[in-house]
Formats: structure tokens, C-alpha cells, sequence
């Protein structure tokens, strides 16, 4: 009955959809939904579009032939509270752009691309992390995550360095399979700290004078939802890791937490965030959540996914579409849509 009633939503919105949907939407639509290959005319002509596509083309012309973006002044400001360029938002930057970049098919090699991939892997710091633009400088695993989803997505996963950010992140996996971000989410709860506003700790644990949070000390504080899912969301693209035991079990961490309420205040505490509707999708949501889980394994015949999979059926609207919870935006919601089509249309499959 669900499976039914799945395929007819399938259906009735990829028709509408296709009718107003951008290139870009529409490949994906048509390859993610579909089903056609590159060779299908229709497809063809999609990915032609999608080539000729403007925020497409204005992303290649505004990437430097040093690899980078411009970023806005008050980007530059929050850059240099840290240690300055590269690090922070001029990363960043280019890890998100070459994300949508990816988003609008573009092939690997194109323009300046291999420059801006080859920069996040030279600015990486020697412990193997992926440095964010906060200025606390403390590495966060979600951002970790983008950045492997990237390396992967254009074909860099054999690069030793690859293998660097990969081993950060297994290393810091907690006993309950999920991730979390040091210190902010572990010794910020020891009884010396717990009372101690947040700039002062900080400053601490830029001068060295808070030790590592042991396993044993952290081992009553849960991991952070949201840092695991983007963790999850890197992993997904590595053939060798996808379904390892280290990465099922942060699967299993992220389900049995659906709809919870974080436990960490630092990163999207509220259980609202999971009937949130985002895009980009790299933004923690119940969306994002069931991309990822199906890629890894997780369908109908795990009971948990039925109900977060009724929960996205019903998000849908009498018109056949998926909206941004927050400013419905023309071209974000056709985003979204194909992202909640993909969902159902691969979950109909795995039956």
C-alpha cells in the first residue's frame, strides 16, 4: 500500500515538475527519477542546457585561476579573526561553489577546478582535518564531511590526502557510532567548564590548557546529530566506506535519533530542524537525513524508515511540490522537490 501510493506521488509531481523545472533540476529529475542514461536524447538536451546555464557559467568565470572566489568584505573580517587566507570563508567558499558545481554537472576538470581541489587538499591541516572559517579554529566533522562529499564527487578519493581527512574522522568516532565536534561538544561538559562562558573556554583551548575529553569522560554525552549526518554524507561517496561497520553504525546513530531534539545547543538543538525543509541540502534536515540513509542501505525493510518516509510524504503540497520552509523561493523549491522525489523513487526500488 505505501509502495503504491509512493509511486503514484512519483509519478503525478515528476510530470509537473519537468514542466517548469531549471536544466539543472531536470537532469537530475531525469537521471535520479527516470532513470535515463547520458545517451537518451532528452537527456542530452538537458545536460546541453544545464552546460549554458547562468549561475553555472557565472560560477566557472568568477573562479580565479588560483583556485579561489571572491568573498564579500565582511566574509574577509570573519577570515581574519582566525589565521587568515586561506583558511576560513575563502575554504569554504570554495568547498560549497564546487559542491553546486557539481549540483549543475559539471564534469570534473573544468575551468579552474582542479586548482580549487587542489587547494583544500594543500591547505589541510597536518593532523588530516579540513579547516571551517570559524575563528575558534577547532575542526569541525560535519564541514569534513562536505569536503570528502566534494574530493569524491570529483574523483579525487585516491589521493593520499584523501585518505588523511578519512582517517581524522574514524579516529574521532564515539562509542555510539556518531561524531561530534571537539571539545565544544565533549570537555565543554566536564564540571570545570560546564559553567565557564564560551569565549573563555575557548581561549583556553587555543592556549593547550584543556586536555582532550577521554572516552571514558565523554562516554554519557551523546554524539551531535547534525555533525553526524555530514560525516555520513562524505562517506557515502567512498565505495570502501559506505557500508563499513564504523559507517553503518553512524547510520544507525542518525535513525534512532529521527525527530530527536540535539543534545548539543551548539548545532541545531531544536527537533524542529527535522521537518525543516533547506536547500542547499548540505544543510541538516530530515531531507538531507533520508538521501542519505537510503545511499547507504537503509529502506523498507528497516522499520524505522517508515515513518520519517510518511513524514516527507506529507510535506508534499496539493500542487505536487515540495517547499522551503522558510521564504518559499521559485527555484530552491524545485530543488527540493527533485531532492524528495529522488528519495521516494529510490525507496520504491529497494522494495
Amino acid at each position: 500500500m505505501l509502495r503504491a501510493e509512493i509511486d503514484r506521488i512519483v509519478e503525478e509531481s515528476s510530470r509537473r515538475l519537468y514542466q517548469i523545472s531549471i536544466p539543472p533540476v531536470r537532469c537530475w529529475l531525469l537521471d535520479g527519477v527516470l532513470c535515463k542514461d547520458r545517451e537518451d536524447s532528452v537527456m542530452q538536451k538537458a545536460l546541453a542546457e544545464t552546460e549554458r546555464y547562468p549561475p553555472r557559467v557565472k560560477l566557472l568565470s568568477t573562479l580565479r585561476e588560483d583556485g579561489t572566489w571572491p568573498i564579500s568584505k565582511q566574509r574577509k573580517a570573519e577570515e581574519g579573526k582566525g589565521p587568515g587566507s586561506p583558511f576560513g570563508w575563502t575554504s569554504t567558499t570554495a568547498i560549497r561553489n564546487l559542491y553546486m558545481l557539481y549540483e549543475y554537472f559539471t564534469p570534473p576538470g573544468t575551468g579552474h577546478m582542479d586548482v580549487a581541489l587542489e587547494n583544500i587538499l594543500r591547505w589541510q591541516h597536518d593532523d588530516g582535518y579540513i579547516m571551517g572559517p570559524e575563528p575558534d579554529m577547532l575542526p569541525r566533522p560535519a564541514h569534513n564531511g562536505l569536503a570528502l562529499c566534494v574530493l569524491y564527487r570529483f574523483k579525487k578519493g585516491s589521493d593520499p590526502r584523501v585518505g588523511k581527512i578519512i582517517r581524522w574522522l574514524l579516529e574521532n568516532q564515539r562509542y555510539d557510532g556518531g561524531w561530534s565536534i571537539p571539545y565544544i561538544q565533549d570537555a565543554r561538559y566536564l564540571p570545570e567548564y560546564r559553567y565557564m562562558g564560551m569565549p573563555e573556554f575557548i581561549r583556553k583551548v587555543q592556549a593547550g590548557k584543556v586536555p582532550k575529553c577521554s572516552a571514558e569522560e565523554s562516554k554519557n554525552i551523546p554524539s551531535c546529530i547534525w555533525s553526524t549526518l555530514g560525516v555520513l554524507r562524505g562517506f557515502n561517496w567512498s565505495e570502501t566506506h559506505r557500508q563499513s561497520r564504523n559507517v553503518m553504525r553512524g547510520g544507525d546513530f542518525v535513525l534512532d535519533h529521527f525527530f530527536r531534539r540535539n543534545y548539543h545547543s551548539s548545532f541545531y538543538p531544536s527537533e524542529k530542524n527535522w521537518t525543516i525543509l533547506k536547500f542547499p541540502v548540505y544543510y541538516g534536515s530530515g531531507l538531507t537525513a533520508l538521501d542519505c540513509l537510503e545511499y547507504m542501505g537503509f529502506g523498507p525493510d528497516d522499520p524505522r524508515m517508515e515513518n520519517p518516509i510518511r513524514w516527507l510524504m506529507s510535506m508534499r503540497h496539493g500542487d505536487g511540490f515540495w517547499y522551503r520552509s522558510v521564504r518559499p523561493h521559485n527555484i530552491d523549491d524545485q530543488w527540493i522537490t527533485v531532492t524528495a522525489l529522488m528519495v521516494l523513487a529510490y525507496y520504491s526500488r529497494m522494495y
